[in-house]
């Protein structure tokens, strides 16, 4: 499994910056290959998140700047919306699951159960 085909849920960055191993393992290597993709969602998400420090948020903004961040264009909102009607599932895990079903790519996260829902989206946990 190559690491370049997944999308980071914002729990994986948000355990990263706690200082979890196995997720800085996992987010050095996807740097490493420039191959760090988040949804603009997640950004929000991991930016807004009101645990940083004045000096964690200003890591993690520089964190971010090496990320490829897929906007919500058409296509993914179309799935999105169609995901939303389909499934219980939150908004922002919504198109979440659509960028990574839009483009390709397996989702990155500690929260499983959240998308086990939705077909055809492979879910990783990095911990395991």
């Amino acid at each position: 499994m190559s690491t370049t085909d997944y999308l980071i849920d914002t729990n994986i960055l948000i355990y990263h910056t706690k200082g979890a191993p196995k997720t800085a393992a996992f987010i050095d290597s996807l740097t490493a290959q420039d191959a760090f993709r988040i949804s603009i969602l997640t950004k929000i998400e991991f930016l807004g998140w009101d645990k940083h420090t004045p000096n964690g948020f200003e890591k993690c903004k520089r964190l971010l700047e090496t990320a490829t961040v897929f906007p919500v264009d058409e296509d993914v909102a179309k799935k999105a919306i169609e995901l939303r009607r389909s499934s219980s599932i939150k908004l922002a895990d919504a198109i979440i699951a659509a960028t990574a079903l839009i483009n390709g790519l397996r989702l990155a996260t500690r929260n499983v159960n959240d998308f086990k829902k939705i077909k055809g989206l492979d879910v990783v946990d990095p911990f395991e």
